[in-house]
């Protein structure tokens, strides 16, 4: 079997894109509830596993550096970055709780955390969005196939229509890269 070619993937793309235009309400929505956080003088935490990890990170390291403007900087924390904390948290009380046991510490009321999961069935996401809700922190899950067991357990669903994981994560960073559209073009002198 040979692999597919660099134009076959592009069609395959194409058509994820073509289908992803049905969660524009729900980005927008999303990217709202995360506006608003901000700028009320919330915090963004994100989090994901292996590729999602990355995802999670490129979030939450636009908003403290920059996008694409100089703007002030907005508080992020991406929960898979610290492997201090990654390590002593699944020592101490297993892998599924390296994301919860973070937002139990970090996460308040008024705060977002999006999760990032391709399936919507890692077991920490799904116990880092139970710990959130019982902080009042408002989830988003960015997702893809059927959405998973996360796709009820969160405020806002974001499920990419594939069930390719390299075409949902291109469209994750469409989606990450509209939302930080959306915080540089806000009026943050007033904040």
């Amino acid at each position: 079997m040979s692999p597919p070619r660099f134009t076959e993937s592009l069609e395959e793309l194409r058509a994820v894109l073509a289908a992803s235009a049905a969660l524009a309400p729900a980005v927008d929505a999303a990217g709202e509830a995360i506006l608003a956080s901000l700028r009320s003088g919330g915090k963004l935490l994100t989090c994901g596993n292996g590729g999602s990890a990355a995802d999670a990170l490129h979030l939450a390291e636009e908003l403290v550096g920059r996008y694409r403007i100089d703007r002030r900087a907005l508080p992020a924390i991406c929960l898979n970055a610290d492997v201090t904390a990654l390590t002593c948290i699944a020592n101490d009380y297993g892998y599924n709780a390296i994301f919860s046991r973070q937002v139990e510490a970090l996460g308040r009321s008024g705060d977002v955390l999006v999760g990032f999961s391709t399936s919507g069935n890692s077991p920490n996401v799904l116990a880092a969005f139970a710990a959130a809700r019982a902080r009042g922190v408002i989830t988003i899950l960015l997702s893809g196939k059927d959405g998973g067991q996360a796709r009820t357990q969160c405020d806002h669903a974001l499920v990419v229509p594939s069930a390719t994981t390299a075409r949902i994560q291109e469209v994750h960073t469409l989606v990450l890269h509209q939302w930080l559209e959306a915080i540089d073009s806000a009026d943050w002198s007033d904040v």
